[in-house]
Formats: structure tokens, sequence, C-alpha cells
């Protein structure tokens, strides 16, 4: 049975169409969301376990949108997490992206830093909100 150790929010936009960022790098990461989980007292098998939504307006053409989650703050750091949803040409409304995340055995440090990326490989792409980046450690 697992022990919960510590658990951390990123809330940058509660609510449906609550902001207006777009996308303005073709598959260049930009940061929606970032945790810092303390790992005093942490047991063997250490887990995180991390979840989130990111809601995007999408230009009227086929597009590409990926989610990728690091361990560190850079996205040249360790990916633990990486999905890409394609929409095609017919979605009007705001597209609303679920994701859920393990990361097994990560390397102990006292605090473990995860960081939320989103990326779209056409411009036109634009953060509505809600965007919401959250996860907790457990060990046995």
């Amino acid at each position: 049975m697992g022990t919960y150790v510590d658990g951390r929010t990123s809330q940058n936009a509660s609510t449906a169409n609550s902001i207006a960022i777009p996308i303005l790098v073709i598959n260049t990461p930009q940061l929606f969301g970032q945790i810092g989980l303390i790992t005093a007292g942490v047991g063997a098998n250490p887990r995180v376990m991390l979840k989130g939504t990111v809601s995007v307006q999408l230009p009227l053409a086929l597009v590409g949108v990926t989610i990728t989650i690091v361990r560190g703050t850079l996205s040249s750091d360790p990916v633990v997490y990486s999905a890409t949803s394609t929409f095609s040409l017919s979605v009007l409304a705001p597209q609303v992206i679920a994701f859920s995340a393990d990361d097994f055995l990560p390397t102990i440090t006292p605090q473990l830093t995860y960081t939320a990326f989103i990326s779209s490989n056409l411009l036109g792409t634009v953060r509505v909100g809600p965007e919401s980046f959250d996860g907790i450690l457990v060990s046995d």
C-alpha cells in the first residue's frame, strides 16, 4: 500500500476561455504548468502520478498538438510523458486535452520538479483555458 508523501497543483487558468495565449513558434515547447514535490520522508519504490488538462482553439486545418512532461524545468530534461493529438479540419470549438502520466522510481533529490509543455505543428493554435497540471508523490 502506498504512502502519500507530497502533492502540488499548478492552475494556470481555471475556466474556459479565460486566457488567449497563442502558440507563436511551430513545434517549440511552451510551458503551461510546473510543480515541485518535496521528497522528505520518501520510502522505497517512489512513484509520481501526474495529470492535467489544457484547452486549445485550433486553426481550420489539420493540426497536431503535443503535450510533453519532463522531470526538470527545461524541455530538454528527461521526458516522462509525451503524446500528440491530431485534430481534423472540421473541429471548430475549443478542444480539451486531458492526460495522465506516471514516473516510476525517479532519482530522489530534495525536490522533484515536473514541467508540462505544449507545442503545435501549425500556427494559429491558441491556448484558451482551462489549464491545470498536478501530481502526487507516493512510496512504500
